[in-house]
């Protein structure tokens, strides 16, 4: 079977693919009833055991291009071969975050299927993880650095793999993941199968395939290095104070808007400074503790905060569908960067902007920015007018007090429970329960005692490492009044400082209506 039958007018249905009709089923309730490109060319090879390298942007479904094949190759051989220590299966992925949403997008599938799924990654404590390998693992969903170490204990044997799935692997090579991927994979047996799914294909991406990859189908869809037709580029020209008051009067429209920034403290700073607007705005970057990042998250999945500002760790560690406006709040350094941070937005065939604020000092920076990237965006050098941002970012502008926004967060505090957590009753092993705070996704209660330092994606100084010992550090939840948060470990309610006129969270309030701008906040 080749995807050569596929026809735009006549597009295929999982099932015409070769998915098992109870796989195609699980996926209906989430709305996903159709095929994408990605999916729709590598499947048919996947499903028939044949080693696949997938090359796809983010956002273009590649999560479930292995999910379906991986489900659907154990299903077929049948539940409850789970051996102590030994997973059938292994997901490597190069953060924590992008780990968690993985397993929960295998969710539907493992409860149909009857398999047990765990994750395991570092910043947090490894004893649950340590629990749920030793119950048995259908599907191990790992970070590099974690997964050696507990290899290294001796609790982890990787001689029983059957299918191997390494994705986002140029961003494993960004990272300088592949010295450890390759120590990985050279325990792995090499008749498993083996998927490899990348947005490019660098040098050391292209040594992963030539090295443990047997005769891969190579297949290609919605290729990083191309403009998203639904995706607006914009490049407007600001400087000194016209940037963070653009910035607030972007993010103060309805719907997710994610801002990306270069450094943890460009991220913090200015999150604390929209807040202190009177904008929801909650951060994310690795020196947040691993319950601190899935809170925050989980706030900006649920509404509860309608603009995340990050660093790169955000780039491919998160997966929002609905994600309407991005925007580069300082350019980023090269233009893979720009992609793979623009494609938050414009996701499952929705529509997306993409906006850049660059200082005049940097127009030349950024025109060979997008060069590179091979975007042609609309430049705005007049000046930031109204009219513009009602243009570019349409809805009320709903600036919120600081009782307000900590009133919101609140709702947001305790121990999430989605994105990252289902009610995945048919997981044979139990090793779903979430660890305090939400951070584990192994057996028995996890007291998620990390620190953010393990696998700490994107940002530079904070890679993920092998933790040597697997203790993680202690999760002190300590906020300050400048990072806008203190969190605490009990799961009733964290503290947003108020202190600099603005606290975190909160986008209820940005509903609809005529346009209108609430300055409700206390100034100072």
């Amino acid at each position: 079977m080749t995807s050569s039958v596929l026809s735009v007018d006549a597009p295929a249905g999982f099932t015409d693919l070769g998915v098992p009709a109870v796989l195609a089923a699980a996926l209906t309730p989430r709305g996903i009833t159709s095929p994408t490109p990605i999916q729709q060319t590598t499947l048919p090879d996947s499903l028939a055991g044949r080693d696949v390298l997938g090359r796809g942007r983010t956002g273009s479904g590649k999560t479930y291009a292995f999910s379906l094949p991986l489900a659907a190759r154990l299903m077929e051989a049948g539940s409850g071969r789970t051996q102590p220590g030994r997973p059938r299966s292994l997901v490597l992925a190069p953060t924590r975050e992008l780990a968690l949403q993985i397993a929960e997008s295998l969710d539907p599938l493992a409860e149909v299927a009857g398999l047990s799924v765990t994750t395991i990654f570092g910043g947090v404590g490894q004893n649950p993880q340590v629990k749920a390998l030793q119950r048995g693992v259908d599907v191990m969903v790992a970070c590099p650095g974690r997964l050696l170490d507990l290899m290294g204990q001796g609790h982890a044997d990787l001689s029983g793999i059957e299918v191997l799935v390494i994705d986002e692997a140029d961003h494993m090579a960004d990272m300088g993941f592949l010295p450890m991927v390759r120590r990985i994979l050279n325990q792995v047996p090499r008749p498993a199968q083996k998927m490899l799914f990348s947005a490019t294909l660098d040098a050391g991406v292209g040594v992963l395939v030539d090295q443990y990859l047997k005769d891969p189908v190579t297949h290609e869809a919605d290729s990083a290095v191309s403009p998203v037709a639904k995706m607006d580029h914009h490049v407007m020209v600001v400087n000194g104070d016209d940037r963070l008051a653009t910035l607030a009067e972007l993010t103060a429209t309805p719907g997710r808007t994610i801002v990306f920034t270069r450094t943890k403290h460009g991220a913090k700073r200015t999150a604390k400074q929209l807040r202190g607007r009177g904008v929801a705005a909650l951060e994310l970057h690795g020196n947040l503790s691993q319950n601190a990042r899935t809170r925050n998250l989980n706030a900006f999945h649920d509404g509860s905060a309608g603009t995340l500002v990050a660093t790169d760790i955000a780039a491919r560690g998160i997966h929002v569908d609905d994600v309407a406006l991005v925007v580069h709040a300082d350019p980023p350094a090269e233009h893979k960067a720009y992609l793979h941070r623009s494609g938050r937005t414009a996701r499952a065939g929705r529509a997306g902007t993409v906006i850049t604020l660059a200082g005049q000092e940097q127009r030349g920076e950024v025109r060979s920015l997008m060069r590179a990237a091979k975007i042609n965006p609309t430049v705005h050098a007049d000046g930031i007018t109204e009219s513009l941002l009602d243009e570019l970012a349409p809805g009320p502008r709903v600036f919120l007090s600081p009782s307000e926004l900590e009133t919101q967060l609140a709702v947001a505090a305790p121990a999430p429970q989605q994105p990252f957590r289902s009610g995945g009753s048919g997981h044979s092993n139990g090793s779903r329960n979430a660890g305090r705070g939400g951070a584990q996704r192994s057996g028995s209660r996890g007291r998620g005692r990390g620190r953010s330092g393990g696998e700490a994606p994107g940002d530079r100084t904070q890679g993920e490492r092998p933790q040597g010992g697997g203790r993680g550090g202690r999760n002190r939840g300590r906020g300050n009044g400048s990072s806008g948060g203190s969190s605490s470990n009990s799961g009733t309610q964290t503290r947003y400082s108020t202190s600099t006129g603005g606290s975190s969270s909160g986008t209820a309030a940005r509903s609809g209506g005529q346009r209108r701008r609430t300055n409700r906040r206390a100034e100072g």
